[in-house]
């Protein structure tokens, strides 16, 4: 089974090589069971909001809420009792492991659904000191609350929420819970450019040249996590019946064009 995974993962990269002049860098495919692989991934974990008030503990290397099944990364989000929250859920990374300048991200997911619900595909500077100057890019959010609605944006110093100037869009994409959909940005130093199932929606440009609205010259880390409630997740509560809820990954896979692996 793992040899054919290898097989398959082969003839698709070469391809997409052929096709669009793009090689593959770095990708999970999510072809052993058992915990995510330490060598790609980290976890953040905790129970402290994590700045947006959200309610789970983030745990580490507990399969009840991050584990390798079926040939899918499985985020769980579960109602139960830990520390000193209500709800548990996971949130993994690969800062120190694996960031990179530029390129395309594509991740195959089916979200969970239900109020209070809130995964993410998103990515910060592996410098990160200060946010937001340093930059975010949000390639998709899903809140539970609003059902099939796929929202893309990025943060800097001059376009963020806290200000209410932040770079944001939309599409709906009905049965984001029920099937797998390819979410996919695509980074140069030009632009930024983010996809469902190759349609694009959201387009954010260099314009001004300078860092407080474009600090996405640098190298990028991979964030996937699913938070419970928070001041968007939770905006109309948490609906306690829903739990628990998967977040499925299918792959993740990192490109950059092939003049930059050289």
């Amino acid at each position: 089974m793992l040899g054919g995974a290898f097989i398959l993962s082969t003839l698709q990269c070469a391809s997409y090589k052929a096709e669009t002049g793009k090689k593959l860098i770095w990708s999970d495919e999510f072809g052993i069971n058992g915990l995510p692989d330490a060598a790609k991934w980290n976890y953040d974990t905790g129970g402290n909001g994590f700045g947006n008030n959200e309610a789970q503990f983030y745990t580490e290397k507990r399969p009840e809420n991050a584990r390798v099944e079926n040939g899918k990364l499985v985020i769980e989000a579960r109602k139960e009792d830990f520390e000193k929250n209500k709800y548990t859920s996971a949130r993994l990374l690969t800062k120190g492991k694996f960031s990179f300048q530029y390129g395309t991200v594509e991740v195959r997911a089916k979200l969970p659904e239900g109020r209070g619900t809130w995964p993410a595909i998103w990515m910060m500077s592996e410098r990160m000191q200060k946010w937001p100057d340093d930059g975010e890019l949000d390639i998709m959010e899903h809140v539970g609350y609003h059902p099939g609605y796929i929202h893309a944006s990025v943060h800097t110093r001059d376009y963020n929420h806290i200000i209410g100037t932040q770079k944001t869009d939309t599409v709906s994409v009905n049965d984001a819970s029920r099937r797998f959909h390819v979410y996919k940005a695509e980074w140069t130093p030009e632009k930024i450019e983010v996809f469902v199932d190759g349609r694009k929606f959201f387009t954010y440009q260099n314009k001004e040249k300078n860092y407080g609205a474009w600090p996405f010259d640098q190298p990028y880390f991979l964030i996937l996590n699913l938070a419970v409630g928070g001041f968007w997740g939770g905006k109309e509560g948490i609906d306690d019946t829903v739990f628990p809820q998967k977040f499925e990954i299918d792959y993740v896979r990192v490109y950059q064009d092939l003049k930059k692996t050289k």
